[in-house]
């Protein structure tokens, strides 16, 4: 990086900083005219000076020059004006000079602006550019916090000063100048006293402000460490809480506020007192202005005009002054931040360049083998982690990497993954060094895997198909105004420095997964999944969200059908009553109350319980049935139960899991209402008291809640209410409201309430679980499950993966790896998580079975228990940093060495 954040911009911008400098240049002369122009005005026309005579005239715009050789040449002969003739015309200059220098400004100002932000994009371009270079180990020192506000925050004066570095002092100074020679011309004393103002403010001002800037530098230390330990607290908020520290960091965050607050108190002290020095000397030069040259008028010594034509000039030089002197002060301010940026981002060695070059085309693929010679590593600490290493691993054979902790088999992985960089010796693949091949070769043909994981905030399609995103190969089908819009971005990007890649294109590499397109990269997806046990989780995923009808279509066509399919397995099987199909005629005792009366679903965010409760038809229909009093008396007896039965258990007991219309929190407050509402009738009751009773029956099922409140009249009585619901519905509600149909698909309602069309039967254990995987056969058979399985992979993730469970996030990175069929899979104990049975069949999927097609690739896998070395090739052992033992299960088994002991 450039050192010099002056060097830095010139370097970048210095043909537009020429072009705006001629600019300012050719501004001047406008400029000094409208100082000249009041004085000629006062002189002339006002006071009457040419115009003595009755009928008098003078030339206006006479325009002539005198050249070498050629002599005097006129260009305009000019007009004959009388003295309110001049008058006008010389104020109609002026308004135009006006005009002009506004016009000036408005240039210079956009240009500068335009020119700053361009700046801004490439600095912090460049920054994210050295992070993605950053070595690997650099990363364990700094906080991730500190580095995002750095170029978010800490850089953004540097695109404002990028269009003041050279144009402002040229702008600022050319004003302050030419209004100072102005003055001198008039009167040289008057010029003498504004340059001795100028000359005061131009030597304490900047250095009383040098406080300013050590301050201004310890506000932006103090507030970028605060930034990082913020970022540390969310990042550790499990390790908080679990160690009862929050109130440690609350001391800790309270102190560093305060630490900010005094510098920050002592910044406008400094700011305030530079402030009033500054406006008392620009309010001095007035006064002597006033005093002085009114003075040298009444002598005579001065004419009026001229002291009116001075007084307008300074008008305009405090001004430009004060904004000069704000430059420099800005400037040593920006150079301060750029230097603690330079500082920060200034890492060495940076990986090179030429490795992350942009590849579109096909990789060919890895066919020699990897050598390892002599290779250590050591950690931050010096410590080392591998000692002296050499081994071949050779293509298509399965290698087995074990040993206790801290053996050294983990950084021997990560040495081959590229995560830890050699202290001495080399990793060759053909003779090259691996350090030296292009990502788009590594990170093509060789997959890394581990247990340390992050996802990306998306869905699960963006975070396993990320591994397949390495360049964009087919550019989006834009219309014609989008197109141009592109084109127009994309322009601005080199002039920023920045490439012109298209995010929007499609960058999946499709034929790297073994399919030839979007189209059916889902059937090179599910063996995958299916590989790493996690196809369920996304059936699961699937079944618990809604369906876009106009993205899903065939599912949405079918699923009448699986409803049939369903129901017609279940009657061969012994779960013909694990199921109770919703009917409108009938009460279904396996669904809440509310469910009931509904007999729909609403779409939401449109509509919910609270606007469903509100609405004006709900009301009425309620207070026609009769259902208001019904439902609030059955509402009184579910509280008086609940309160009765849970009143005194913790609030932690699994029995409140049983409570779907109240929480453990709620108890105290149903306690309070009922001792309220227990001698009062519904009439007297609030609105507000007789909603939070009824609530209760609208969550109440019979069979799971078990207080005996359903009767055969009730039930009736909510089926004839919610026939007449549906019967005259009023429009409103009939847009947000869908009702079940058997025929017809529900968008509003989850896929699994789409399947089932009623409600699974709580007495029956397992049942969910069974009815799932009936779901995901009859998916399968009916060739759906590629439908369902996409909108599972719909689901959004979270922040860094959080919506998923440390087993599934390592399930779905070990599958995003295998997807990309690389020649090399180096696996890091990438399911540490799982159990040891799962961890053992999925080992088996990969190795075994993953890759029938005859594509054996090289795997290399740190395994956690060293009896699954049996499937492999080879073995490797390693112990203290060692490599100790190497071959085959038979012999190392044999053996009486380390290996035998770790089988026992």
């Amino acid at each position: 990086m450039e050192k010099s954040l002056a060097r830095y911009i010139w370097s970048n911008t210095r043909l537009q900083q020429l072009w705006i400098l001629a600019v300012v240049a050719l501004s001047m002369i406008p400029y000094f005219l409208s100082f000249d122009l009041p004085k000629q005005i006062v002189n002339g026309p006002i006071q009457g000076s040419g115009f003595e005579g009755e009928g008098a005239t003078q030339t206006f715009m006479h325009l002539s020059y005198t050249f070498p050789v050629i002599g005097k040449v006129e260009f305009f002969s000019g007009l004959q004006l009388d003295r309110l003739q001049t008058l006008m015309a010389l104020s109609l200059v002026f308004l135009a000079l006006v005009v002009l220098n506004g016009l000036f400004k408005f240039y210079i100002n956009t240009y500068k602006g335009r020119l700053g932000e361009r700046m801004l994009r490439r600095i912090r371009f460049q920054l994210i550019d050295r992070v993605l270079r950053f070595p690997p180990n650099h990363f364990k020192r700094v906080k991730s916090a500190e580095i995002a506000t750095m170029i978010k925050d800490e850089v953004e004066p540097m695109g404002g000063f990028t269009g003041d570095a050279f144009v402002s002092p040229a702008l600022l100074g050319g004003q302050a100048l030419t209004a100072l020679i102005f003055i001198i011309v008039q009167n040289f004393w008057l010029g003498m006293i504004a340059a001795g103002i100028v000359g005061v403010q131009a030597v304490i001002i900047p250095r009383m402000r040098k406080r300013l800037l050590e301050l201004g530098r310890q506000r932006q230390l103090t507030a970028r460490e605060l930034s990082g330990r913020v970022g540390e607290i969310v990042d550790g908020i499990g390790t908080i809480h679990g160690n009862d520290t929050s109130n440690l960091e609350r001391a800790d965050i309270a102190a560093r506020l305060g630490l900010i607050f005094s510098i920050r108190y002592d910044l406008y002290q400094w700011k305030f007192l530079v402030k009033f020095l500054n406006n008392f000397l620009a309010q001095v030069t007035p006064f002597l202005f006033y005093a002085i040259g009114g003075y040298l008028a009444l002598q005579g010594r001065l004419d009026i005009g001229q002291l009116v034509a001075v007084i307008s000039a300074y008008k305009d030089l405090p001004g430009p002054l004060k904004e000069l002197i704000d430059w420099d002060q800005m400037r040593q301010d920006v150079q301060v931040k750029y230097q603690q940026v330079y500082e920060q981002f200034n890492v060495e060695p940076l990986i090179d360049e030429s490795i992350h070059v942009v590849a579109g085309a096909a990789v060919t693929p890895l066919a020699s083998s990897i050598v390892v010679s002599n290779l250590s590593v050591s950690d931050d600490s010096g410590a080392r982690l591998i000692n002296h290493i050499s081994v071949e691993i050779k293509p298509n054979e399965t290698v087995a990497v074990v040993g206790p902790n801290a053996s050294g088999a983990e950084a021997f992985a990560e040495a081959l993954g590229r995560l830890v960089w050699p202290d001495s010796g080399r990793i060759t693949i053909d003779g090259k060094d691996l350090l030296e091949l292009p990502e788009s070769v590594t990170g093509r043909r060789i997959s890394y895997a581990s247990a340390d994981i992050y996802f990306f905030q998306g869905t699960l399609r963006d975070n396993i198909l990320y591994g397949l995103k390495h360049a964009p190969l087919r550019d989006p089908d834009y219309d014609e105004q989008t197109a141009l819009e592109v084109k127009w971005h994309a322009a601005e990007a080199l002039k920023a420095g920045n490439p012109t890649l298209d995010p929007n294109s499609d960058w999946v590499d499709y034929q790297a997964a073994g399919a030839t397109g979007p189209d059916d990269i889902l059937k090179a997806i599910r063996p995958v999944l299916d590989a790493v046990l996690i196809s369920q989780d996304l059936l699961d995923l699937a079944l618990r969200s809604t369906v876009d009808t106009a993205v899903h279509v065939t599912l949405a066509g079918h699923i009448v059908d699986v409803r049939a399919a369903l129901r017609e397995r279940m009657q061969e099987s012994d779960l013909a009553s694990i199921v109770v199909p919703f009917d409108f005629d009938a009460y279904n005792i396996q669904a809440t109350v509310g469910e009931n009366l509904l007999f729909g679903s609403m779409k939401r965010p449109a509509m919910n319980n609270r606007r469903l409760a509100a609405h004006p038809y709900f009301q009425a229909l309620f207070r026609e049935t009769g259902l208001s009093n019904d439902l609030y008396t059955m509402g009184l007896e579910i509280a008086e139960n609940a309160v009765e039965l849970f009143h005194d258990l913790p609030p932690d007991h699994p029995f409140f899991q049983q409570l779907t219309f109240m929480t453990a929190d709620d108890i105290p407050t149903y306690q309070a209402l009922l001792q309220k509402l227990t001698s009062r009738k519904f009439d007297d009751a609030t609105p507000e008291e007789r909603s939070s009773i009824i609530r209760l029956s609208f969550a109440y099922i019979e069979p799971r809640h078990r207080f005996g409140l359903l009767t055969d009249e009730l039930t009736a009585k909510i089926v004839s209410a919610r026939k007449q619901f549906h019967e005259n519905i009023p429009e409103d509600l009939a847009a947000v409201i869908e009702r079940y149909d058997p025929e017809h698909f529900i968008s509003s309602a989850s896929l699994m309430d789409n399947v089932l069309f009623g409600r699974i039967a709580y007495q029956q254990a397992d049942a969910s679980s069974r009815i799932r995987g009936i779901m995901g056969e009859l998916f399968d058979s009916l060739d759906l499950f590629d439908d369902v399985l996409s909108i599972g992979l719909e689901f959004d993730v979270g922040s860094g993966g959080k919506r998923l469970t440390m087993v599934q996030r390592q399930k779905l990175n070990l599958a995003r790896a295998l997807l990309r069929r690389s020649d090399y899979f180096i696996l890091n104990r990438p399911l540490s998580a799982l159990d040891q049975r799962v961890q053992d069949q999925i080992t088996h999927n990969i190795v075994n079975d993953l890759h029938k097609e005859g594509e054996r690739p090289t795997i290399v896998w740190v395994l956690s228990n060293a009896k699954l070395a049996e499937i492999f090739d080879r073995i490797l052992l390693f112990d203290r940093g060692s490599l100790v033992e190497a071959g085959n299960f038979p012999e190392l088994s044999e053996q009486n060495g380390m290996f035998k002991e770790l089988l026992s």
